[in-house]
C-alpha cells in the first residue's frame, strides 16, 4: 500500500530539485512546463519557498537557489564526511599523501573532509573548511572537465591530444611546492565535487591518477 504524500510539498521538493540542477536557473513558464501545471500554481510555490529563503528571483526573473539552502547545506556536510572518510583514508594510506573530498559551494569549492596518511614522516597539510576557485587546483579543475563533459564540451587540452583520463593534475604550487591529482564525483545528482590528494615533491607517479579515479567512484557510492 502506497502512503499518503503531500502534493504541494512533493511539488515544491521538485521545483528545488530542478533548480540546483540548472545553472542558469529557470523562468516561470519553464518550470510550469516541467511540473505540468500552470503558472498559477508555480507563483504560490515559488512565494512560498522565497519566504523560507530557499529560492530567489534575480533581476531577469529566472528563479535560482536561495542562500537558504546552504544552512541546510551545512547541517548535511558532517553526513558527507562520514560516508567518505573510509574510502578516503584508505586512498591516504596506499599513497602516503593527504586525501580530500572538495565539493561545489556557490562559486566556490569547498573540502568537507580530509584525510592524512599515519605512516609518512611529512605530508601535507590541508584544513576542511578551505575555500578557493574552481579553477585554482586539481579538485576544482575536475569539477569543471565533468561539468564541460556533461554538457558536450571540453575543459582545457591534452597537449598529446589523447582523451581525457578522467581526472586532473595540478602543482607544483608556486608558495608550497606540492601537486595535487583529484577526479570528479561520477554518477551523483545534485552534488557536484572531487576528490583528489595532495602531494609533496612536483611530479605525480603515474598510478596516483588511477587511484584517484577508483576512490572517487567508492565516495560515490558511499553517497548514493
Amino acid at each position: 500500500m502506497t502512503a499518503e504524500t503531500s502534493q504541494t510539498l512533493d511539488r515544491g521538493v521538485r521545483v528545488l530539485k530542478l533548480l540546483a540542477d540548472s545553472e542558469r536557473g529557470l523562468t516561470v513558464t519553464e518550470l510550469a512546463a516541467r511540473l505540468e501545471v500552470n503558472r498559477t500554481v508555480v507563483y504560490r510555490l515559488l512565494a512560498t519557498l522565497e519566504q523560507h529563503g530557499l529560492v530567489r528571483r534575480d533581476l531577469g526573473g529566472r528563479v535560482r537557489v536561495g542562500l537558504g539552502v546552504l544552512r541546510l547545506a551545512n547541517r548535511v556536510h558532517p553526513l558527507l564526511r562520514e560516508a567518505a572518510l573510509p574510502a578516503l583514508r584508505g586512498l591516504a594510506e596506499d599513497l602516503g599523501a593527504t586525501a580530500h573530498l572538495t565539493l561545489v559551494d556557490g562559486a566556490d569549492a569547498l573540502v568537507v573532509a580530509v584525510a592524512e596518511p599515519s605512516w609518512t614522516d611529512f605530508h601535507v597539510a590541508y584544513r576542511t573548511g578551505l575555500r578557493h576557485q574552481l579553477d585554482d587546483n586539481a579538485a576544482g579543475r575536475a569539477i569543471l572537465a565533468a561539468r564541460a563533459l556533461r554538457y558536450g564540451g571540453h575543459y582545457g587540452d591534452r597537449p598529446d591530444g589523447q582523451p581525457d583520463p578522467g581526472f586532473t593534475v595540478s602543482g607544483p604550487d608556486e608558495r608550497s611546492g606540492a601537486s595535487g591529482a583529484a577526479a570528479a564525483l561520477p554518477g551523483l545528482t545534485g552534488i557536484e565535487g572531487s576528490v583528489g590528494v595532495v602531494l609533496l615533491g612536483g611530479m605525480v607517479p603515474e598510478r596516483v591518477g588511477p587511484r584517484v579515479v577508483e576512490a572517487a567512484a567508492q565516495v560515490a557510492e558511499a553517497l548514493r
